[in-house]
């Protein structure tokens, strides 16, 4: 809490009441991006939230099952002073670090008082460079071939994924300062953006559609891809991240997203079975940002939902859309990093937030994971679909957020699932047309019973004919 001069007298007050050796310091939090995991957090999984390998930055500094990689930072270090073979501007980027140091120190929301000025500087400069030349050796593997990174993938993945978590984090502007002012002219293509975005891009959730990957198999197809997607990510960015947690949630927002209303639904999002009840189909689409959900339906036509069977009858259908999602052994160590994130930097933006609990609220148990993963909305590698549904349900334990940008979308779901209407019309979809065969059964089925009801009408009518002219000789 910060003390302004009005409340000195009260503070001198207190110090001789309550032993207090000196006054509280004042914390400026308007800089601060690179937070611990709240606790409530970082309880659900630990492990999802600590760095494994490596450590980055003062957080983790130190840590006695990371100083194993501190000899191949060393090794890093001589292999970027082969590559620059430049005295002054090293001597000339550490000095700026020297002098960056308190706006360094600004961006953690914790303090460091046991690490020194020259401790910290040297910390901050090794693992620089450690970045640099790790992303510029991954970029052209071919000129150090024995590296014990490159060689050995889990190593390879295991770094990557710890430099994305939210505690491991240092500011870009130290790194492109290092990378623009150090490194060769030559050595360089583009900013060094562009370049830590190319380490990460594995991380981009943009699903593209099959056309889309048969051109990036062309040749200069994996090129025009990269630059397709950072373009893509670059236009939604107001402000330049901050760190590469920062970064990798950029990924995820997109213009449209951040002018949705915001708000609390009314009421909490029906599962996904339970919405199939009230005749929403789930559709997968390509092409779009994963977060870009949508609920579409024609009101005069959904009155006909059971002719949604029929192909290419998808105007009959209420759809909910959602960018197909994968979920590997990666995916839960991205989202709560980045709704760790959320919650102690963005707490008007959590967007991360809203679609995790989004999926969170359509999936409840094994058969609401089975649905979506027979319509491919959900495409993962555990297991099995239970393991599915209890890390989604996980997720968003402990998490608060007092606004969705889904209100819209969830209000619409819920006020489709609550006309009775929908619902019948759902039932005699999924019992009589919930294919073509079972509805051109049903369709031949309702065409016997026509013809056998015509035929009996004709037979009684008849038959009164009889009658009548039996009784009426004349």
């Amino acid at each position: 809490m910060a003390y302004c001069e009005s409340s000195r007298p009260i503070y001198q007050m207190l110090c001789h009441i309550i032993d207090i050796n000196k006054e509280p310091e004042d914390l400026n939090t308007s800089k601060c991006n690179i937070y611990r995991v709240p606790c409530s957090l970082r309880n659900v999984n630990e492990e999802a939230c600590t760095p494994q390998l490596i450590s980055i930055g003062p957080l983790h500094f130190g840590g006695q099952n990371l100083k194993p990689m501190q000899h191949q930072k060393l090794l890093y270090f001589g292999y970027f002073w082969d590559r620059v073979k430049n005295e002054e501007a090293m001597k000339a980027y550490k000095e700026y670090l020297e002098a960056e140091e308190k706006a360094i120190r600004l961006c953690y929301a914790e303090k460091f008082p046991s690490i020194t000025k020259e401790k910290f500087v040297e910390m901050i400069l090794l693992d620089s460079v450690f970045i640099i030349e790790l992303f510029l050796m991954i970029r052209k593997p071919e000129h150090h071939q024995d590296d014990i990174i490159l060689k050995q993938t889990w190593l390879n993945k295991g770094i990557q994924r710890d430099l994305l978590l939210l505690e491991n984090q240092i500011p870009l502007f130290i790194l492109d300062r290092l990378y623009t002012t150090v490194v060769p002219e030559a050595e360089r293509r583009g900013k060094f953006i562009e370049l830590a975005y190319d380490y990460f891009r594995c991380f981009h959730p943009y699903k593209k559609s099959k056309s889309y990957h048969d051109e990036a198999e062309k040749p200069n197809g994996y090129q025009q891809e990269c630059s397709f997607r950072f373009g893509l990510a670059q236009h939604n960015w107001k402000n330049e991240p901050k760190h590469f947690t920062d970064m990798i949630r950029y990924f995820y927002i997109y213009e449209n997203l951040t002018q949705r209303e915001k708000g609390l639904s009314s009421n909490v999002l029906r599962t996904a079975t339970k919405l199939r009840e009230a005749g929403v189909s789930f559709e997968k689409v390509y092409d779009k940002n994963l977060l870009d959900i949508k609920f579409k339906k024609l009101s005069i036509l959904s009155w006909f939902l059971f002719l949604g069977c029929i192909p290419k009858f998808t105007y009959f259908k209420a759809r909910l859309q959602i960018p197909q999602l994968k979920i590997d052994n990666t995916t839960e160590c991205i989202l709560r990093n980045l709704i760790a994130f959320e919650q102690c930097h963005y707490a008007d933006q959590p967007y991360i937030c809203n679609y995790v609990s989004f999926i969170d609220s359509l999936i409840h148990t094994k058969d609401d994971v089975d649905l979506l993963v027979e319509k491919e909305v959900i495409i993962h590698e555990l297991g099995s679909d239970k393991e599915v549904a209890t890390l989604v349900n996980s997720l968003c334990k402990h998490v608060v957020v007092d606004k969705t940008c889904y209100k819209d979308i969830i209000n619409d779901l819920n006020g489709h699932y609550q006309k009775v209407w929908n619902r019948t019309m759902a039932l005699l979809r999924l019992v009589y047309f919930r294919d073509a065969w079972r509805a051109s059964s049903t369709l031949v089925g309702i065409a016997v019973l026509v013809f056998t009801i015509f035929n009996f009408c004709r037979v009684v009518r008849l038959v009164l004919d009889l009658d009548q002219i039996k009784g009426n000789p004349n």
